[in-house]
């Protein structure tokens, strides 16, 4: 599969591999987005059509051409793809800092495989982009994302009032964070218990 974006190096973990998204992918991806089940999280209403879901995964493209953003396809060893995550926007002037998003589709949930895919994107952006700071958002209700990243090392620092518009309404976020220092302590220690 040819990607769009030649820029965006593959990551490949030990049962995940993450390559860059395309606009081949727009059909796998919209069985995942249009999922009531992963789209409640996502802050937006299920995609309702496969030409929905290539306009958006246009959209993610032409932002990493500008360096906007960085979208990942989290795929299998076979080549299965099971879920998208990457950056959503990161500052380096001053702030040095960036903000992840993530989905897997249901069948593959709490299985590690996102647990991985985030590590070598945490990786990336530690090591790669130099970022200091990475941080996510979650809906305060999604207990599920909440053990994700404080398995991750990311501590909770504060709930956002009312932070994100959506379909339904203004929703409360919960904000975490990762330091360089703490993935770095974390990383060291892995290796050096091997």
């Amino acid at each position: 599969m040819e990607s769009d974006n030649e820029d965006m190096p593959e990551l490949v973990g030990t049962r995940v591999r993450l390559r860059a998204l395309s606009m081949d992918d727009a059909a796998a991806l919209h069985v995942i987005w249009s999922d009531h089940s992963v789209a409640r999280w996502l802050g937006a209403p299920p995609l309702v059509s496969v030409e929905e879901t290539q306009e958006l995964v246009a959209l993610l493209l032409q932002m990493a051409l500008e360096e906007e953003s960085k979208r990942w396809c989290i795929v299998l060893p076979g080549g299965q793809l099971i879920g998208s995550c990457g950056f959503n926007y990161w500052q380096f002037d001053g702030a040095y800092r960036g903000e992840i998003g993530c989905e897997l589709t249901p069948a593959f949930w709490g299985q590690g495989y996102m647990t991985e895919a985030l590590k070598l994107l945490l990786d990336y952006g530690f090591r790669q982009m130099g970022l200091n700071r990475i941080e996510a958002l979650c809906h305060p209700v999604n207990t599920r994302a909440a053990r994700l990243m404080s398995s991750l090392g990311f501590e909770r620092e504060g709930l956002l009032r009312q932070y994100r518009h959506t379909p339904s309404g203004y929703e409360d976020s919960v904000l975490y964070a990762l330091l360089r220092q703490d993935f770095r302590r974390d990383y060291l220690e892995r290796e050096g218990s091997d």
